[in-house]
């Protein structure tokens, strides 16, 4: 069999990188292989009755470009929505109680200093510490710091431990002791630089002006009927392409006669392209590109991956003392357990549940407290509702309830992530025709991996027409 283009990896990466080959090229000679016997990856939609559960990602940001664009380009514009106005409320668990998070959280920190000054999840010291963040001299040059470090030193320990830890780990789940500050907020960084404080920008007005109340404008969005219909609409725009589902790529080695790569199937079969693009986890791609290149495979090894697992649950509203409040709470590190954040997704998004119901869905799993993502169901459903009992004082049985396991699911951004980058594409320039996209490399958002695979997209077909 032979292809032109061969796409190992049919989840969001795979998908924007194939479905803007189409565009380009012609849909025949383009093959896109999956291990899974479905597309999309981590986004999985099931629509249960009056239920919508995402056993991965529920929404995106919308101010990166990528995620709004690809819904216009598949005419889904008019089925994006934003978070519920309405609901608009985050928590933070401190001692196993509930406090608002402070209002105007810009990223990891707050662009208003008010509700900075007198939140209740930081105590008076620790509230005057993160103010006198204005007064703390920037530094010019220093070596690499990671998120914890930068972070302690702008705004001192507890408003780390408190408001910026716990929203770091709901993006990467991973510890701020060892993520890389230029490779997950480099922004914090350049704004120390550029004018000696983060607080001193936000509070003058320069982030940008007020946001704007459209969905597609500002903060994060969704599909009406949840984030499958992007996967839906993709895989209908792959229509003349050859798609092989439940099919694992074994290896790939150079072609015998010529130029290109032989792919060879765990069931046997090979095929021969010109182009290959892996948009699969830096570990799998090592795998792959073991007898092509052990020193690529080593490489791509080093990029860590922490596990992860989401637990969705309904519940009759009658099954809460009091109905729940805003859109979820963060459980920090330093709070102990691994809860990474608990989402009320009935409050967060509209028609998610019945009226008469509410959906809970709980985070497992962080960077050094993952293995319990591997017990069983009864553990982690038990773990789950223990922890609304506490949070929330639920009681009964869940209606329903799904667990979704992502072993080895969320790359870490360490530190040297950049050089580690920076080596594997020097390393990989040395194998013309072969490319990597996905979340392991520029960006762990669903935009990101979207403008990951529309640059080795747009890679590919400038060299075609250039041939």
């Amino acid at each position: 069999m032979r292809a032109s283009v061969v796409v190992v990896g049919g989840g969001i990466s795979g998908l924007a990188a194939a479905t803007r080959l189409v565009e380009r090229l012609d849909p025949a000679s383009i093959t896109l292989i999956e291990a899974d016997s479905s597309l999309g990856g981590k986004i999985r939609t099931e629509r249960t009755g009056e239920f919508i559960l995402e056993s991965g990602p529920d929404c995106f940001l919308a101010t990166k470009p990528a995620g709004i664009e690809l819904c216009r380009r598949l005419g889904l514009s008019e089925r994006l929505t934003g978070t519920n106005p309405s609901t608009r409320k985050s928590f933070v668990k401190r001692g196993g109680r509930l406090y608002p998070l402070p209002d105007g959280i810009t990223g990891l920190v707050p662009s208003r200093l008010l509700p900075l000054l007198t939140t209740g999840i930081l105590s008076l010291p620790g509230r005057i510490r993160a103010g006198l963040e204005l007064l703390v001299p920037r530094r010019r040059t220093a070596p690499e710091e990671s998120v914890a470090e930068f972070s302690r030193r702008r705004f001192g320990s507890e408003a780390y431990d408190w408001l910026i830890e716990p929203l770091l780990s709901g993006i990467y789940a991973g510890d701020g002791e060892t993520l890389s500050l230029e490779a997950t907020f480099p922004q914090m960084r350049e704004t120390e630089l550029r004018d000696g404080s983060l607080l001193k920008p936000l509070l003058l007005g320069r982030n940008g002006g007020p946001a704007s109340s459209s969905p597609t404008r500002t903060g994060f969005v969704t599909l009406r009927g949840g984030m499958g219909e992007l996967v839906e609409a993709l895989t209908t725009r792959m229509a003349g392409t050859s798609i092989l589902l439940g099919t694992r790529v074994k290896r790939l080695r150079e072609a015998v006669v010529g130029r290109g790569y032989c792919v060879e199937l765990a069931d046997g079969r090979t095929i021969e392209a010109d182009t290959v693009v892996l948009a699969t986890p830096a570990h799998a791609s090592a795998v792959i590109l073991e007898s092509l290149s052990a020193d690529l495979s080593a490489a791509l090894r080093t990029i860590p991956f922490v596990s992860t697992a989401t637990i969705s649950l309904a519940f009759p509203w009658m099954a809460f003392p009091t109905l729940p409040q805003g859109y979820g709470y963060l459980s920090p590190r330093a709070e102990g357990g691994p809860l990474v954040a608990c989402t009320w997704t009935s409050n967060k998004f509209p028609d998610r549940a019945p009226r008469d119901a509410v959906l809970a869905r709980c985070f497992i799993g962080r960077a050094g407290a993952d293995e319990v993502v591997q017990a069983g169901d009864s553990v982690l459903l038990d773990l789950a509702m223990e922890e609304l009992r506490r949070s929330a004082g639920v009681t009964g049985s869940p209606l329903l309830y799904r667990i979704a396991r992502w072993p080895a699911g969320m790359p870490q951004y360490t530190l040297g992530h950049r050089q580690r980058i920076e080596r594997i594409a020097h390393m990989i320039a040395e194998h013309p025709g072969l490319h990597l996209a996905g979340a392991s490399f520029h960006g762990v958002g669903i935009p990101d991996c979207i403008a990951s695979g529309w640059a080795v997209a747009d890679t590919i077909a400038a060299t075609v027409g250039a041939a």
